[in-house]
C-alpha cells in the first residue's frame, strides 16, 4: 500500500512537471496597447483584467522614506531619491493620476487574489545604504498589509535580494542582474532567476539547471513573437512582456 502510495505521489508530481505551463508576466502593468502610464493604477487594473500571473512594477525610494512606484529615477522630471514625496506631486501622470504610492499600488492590487504583484526594488543612486533602507521599509510594508502569499521581489541589487530573504525567510526574492549562476542563486537561499533574454542565450544551459535545483525562471523583457516561442519551448516558468495581449493569445493556443 504504502509502495503504491509512493509511486503514485511520484508519478503526480512527474506529470505536474510536465504540464506545467509558461505564464505571463504583464511588465510595468499592461500599458503599451491599453494606452495608460506604465507603473499607473491604470496599467495594474488592466492587467488584472487581462488575467495575467503577475504584474511587475517598479519601486523607488523618496528623500523622505516614502516608497513610490515608478520606473525611473526622476517622475517627469523630479528626482526621486533627492525629492519628497509631497514635491512629487508637483506632476502627474498623463491620465491625471499622480504617483502610487506602494501602499496604494498594493492595496489596488490586493483587491483581487489570482494576479502576483511582482514588486521590483530600484537600486537607490544614493548608495547601498538606501538600498537597504527601502528593503526593510518595502518588508515592513508587505507584512502590514498581509500580502505575503500575493507579492514576491526582484532585485537587481544582490545585497537588497540578500536583506530582502533575510527579513522575511518566507518570501520569493529572484535576482535580476543575470552575472550569478543557477547554482549560485540557490547557494543564497533565494527563489530563482529573473534574466534578460540575452542572459539565457548566451548561457542556454540555465533554465534546465535552476529546474533541476528546484529554482523559479523568468526571462524579460521578451516583445517578439519568435522570443516568446523560444522560451516556451524552452519550459521557463515565466515571460515578462510589454505585449501582454500578444503573449496571452499565443498561450491560448
Amino acid at each position: 500500500m504504502k509502495a503504491t502510495l509512493v509511486i503514485f505521489t511520484l508519478l503526480t508530481v512527474m506529470h505536474m512537471g510536465a504540464t506545467a505551463q509558461t505564464e505571463m508576466i504583464a511588465h510595468r502593468g499592461s500599458w503599451k496597447n491599453t494606452e495608460v502610464p506604465q507603473n499607473s493604477i491604470a496599467s495594474l487594473n488592466k492587467a488584472v483584467e487581462q488575467k495575467a500571473w503577475g504584474t511587475e512594477f517598479d519601486v523607488h525610494l523618496t528623500k523622505d522614506d516614502i516608497l513610490v512606484v515608478t520606473h525611473d529615477q526622476d517622475f517627469y522630471g523630479i528626482d526621486i531619491a533627492t525629492s519628497t514625496y509631497e514635491e512629487l506631486l508637483a506632476k502627474k501622470h498623463p491620465n491625471g493620476e499622480s504617483i502610487p504610492t506602494a501602499e496604494e499600488y498594493l492595496k489596488e492590487g490586493l483587491k483581487q487574489k489570482k494576479t502576483k504583484l511582482i514588486y521590483e526594488l530600484k537600486t537607490n543612486k544614493l548608495g547601498t545604504e538606501r538600498t537597504l533602507k527601502a528593503a526593510e521599509l518595502s518588508v515592513a510594508l508587505v507584512k502590514k498589509l498581509k500580502a505575503g502569499k500575493q507579492v514576491e521581489y526582484i532585485a537587481f541589487s544582490y545585497d537588497a535580494c540578500l536583506k530582502l530573504k533575510e527579513l522575511d525567510k518566507k518570501a520569493k526574492v529572484h535576482y535580476l542582474n543575470g552575472d550569478k549562476s543557477p547554482q549560485e542563486i540557490k547557494a543564497a537561499g533565494l527563489s530563482g532567476l529573473d534574466y534578460h533574454l540575452s542572459v539565457y542565450k548566451k548561457h542556454p544551459g540555465w533554465i534546465g539547471e535552476a529546474k533541476k535545483l528546484g529554482l523559479k525562471t523568468n526571462v524579460w523583457t521578451v516583445n517578439r513573437e519568435d522570443d516568446m516561442h523560444h522560451f516556451i519551448d524552452q519550459k521557463i516558468d515565466y515571460i515578462t512582456t510589454d505585449e501582454p495581449e500578444l503573449l496571452n493569445s499565443i498561450l491560448k493556443k
